[in-house]
């Protein structure tokens, strides 16, 4: 599974497919241009994409009919999540696998997660996350569900309290 960008991705894997079984998982937040499922397959025209994932809100995808095809002829699904769930998505891969994603990421995580509650997947399938970018570049995105960071000298010793939990910071 990879953030959609403008569908190109996603027709270029099942384009460059080995002798592997794959089946193409697209996903997309909410309010972008969503495809893939039979649900999604019957939409049709550009949106406007309405969401905290910049990097992915693309409203008429370039490559759009292609990645539909590529997913439907892979037997694989889409999925479209909030962005309560792509934060959700970045938090979840945060705390578990120590990678701080950007929101593309986040919907990546999300829509596995999705998926996965849907029963797409079987306990045999190795599922491929691709995360594709850093947190750094949509801080803005998540910074109303971080805590504050604490502001300290740019002392060693400061640096040594915090880390030891002597100012309130991290333990």
């Amino acid at each position: 599974m990879a953030p959609p960008d403008g569908g190109g991705r996603a027709n270029g894997r099942w384009l460059a497919r080995d002798e592997a079984a794959q089946r193409l998982q697209g996903i997309q937040r909410r309010g972008a241009r969503e495809r893939g499922s039979a649900a999604h397959l019957r939409r049709s025209g550009p949106v406007v994409p309405r969401t905290i994932a910049r990097s992915i809100a693309i409203g008429n995808p370039a490559d759009g009919l292609f990645a539909k095809r590529a997913i439907a002829e892979s037997g694989g699904w889409a999925a479209a999540v909030s962005d309560e769930a792509l934060v959700g998505g970045i938090r979840l891969l945060a705390e578990e696998a120590g990678v701080f994603t950007e929101t593309a990421g986040g919907v990546t995580v999300a829509a596995a997660l999705a998926l996965a509650a849907e029963g797409r997947f079987s306990a045999d399938d190795e599922v491929v996350l691709c995360i594709t970018g850093n947190g750094l570049k949509t801080i803005d995105a998540v910074a109303p569900v971080l805590q504050a960071a604490p502001v300290i000298a740019p002392r060693v010793a400061e640096v040594r309290a915090l880390v030891q939990g002597e100012r309130g910071g991290i333990a």
